[in-house]
């Protein structure tokens, strides 16, 4: 069962939701953890809890002890019905949206690797939430596709993202911009988005971290560099 960000009081805290983002009660309680991978659960009154606006959906992983393999999660697509096994040739892209407050200053970055050649991009957006940039990201990846046929796959620790674009989820906000990433990822012949964990120390991932961070520290956008080819 899922997590998303709400404040207790003078706390943020990790609280139990449902695929949509609502909140999860028994008794009118609901368990909270007061930081990512925490193991120790306690309950909180609903009433008590405000979540963040916008808050991204957290996977049940995000807490507790996790298996060995179980950071990534195969099978979440893009709803064209590929297998999230990495085709021999693939494009492969890493994504992910940094965003100071939320919302706030935001940015993306994205790791894409294609053959031999690899590129990185960093961009910043103004202001936004943490989804917006979390979603633009992945636009940015199927935007630099240049041969729409080729297989592509693009990885994003974003739940959200993943349920409103692959999973029918009701967008509340973002919606022009859910349509647009819709879109640019329909021109493309075979594509897929798999779900990875953030911050469990795959390079990739970290790296697609650190150029949005970069983003909006700098506040600028230094678009793409190929880094090795």
């Amino acid at each position: 069962m899922p997590w998303r960000y709400a404040q207790l009081r003078d706390s943020r805290v990790l609280a139990r939701c449902d695929d949509r983002g609502q909140l999860v009660e028994q008794g009118g309680r609901v368990e909270v953890r007061y930081r990512l991978g925490a193991s120790k659960s306690y309950r909180a009154a609903a009433r008590n809890l405000a979540l963040e606006p916008d808050g991204e959906v957290l996977p049940d992983e995000a807490c507790g002890n996790v298996a060995a393999g179980a950071g990534s999660k195969a099978g979440q697509q893009s709803g064209q019905g590929q297998a999230a096994t990495v085709p021999e040739g693939a494009i492969v892209a890493y994504t992910d949206g940094a965003c100071s407050g939320n919302p706030g200053p935001c940015g993306v970055g994205v790791l894409f690797q294609e053959g031999s050649e690899v590129r990185e991009y960093s961009g910043f957006l103004g202001q936004g939430t943490n989804n917006i940039a979390e979603l633009t990201a992945i636009q940015v990846a199927a935007d630099a596709v240049s041969d729409p046929t080729q297989p592509v796959r693009i990885y994003t620790d974003s739940s959200y993202s993943i349920g409103v674009l692959t999973k029918n989820w009701k967008a509340k906000a973002n919606v022009e911009l859910v349509a647009a990433v819709k879109r640019s990822l329909a021109r493309l012949k075979d594509v897929g988005l798999i779900y990875v964990k953030g911050h469990a120390g795959i390079p990739e991932n970290e790296r697609a971290d650190q150029l949005a961070v970069a983003a909006v520290k700098g506040r600028m956008t230094a678009g793409w560099q190929k880094v090795q080819g």
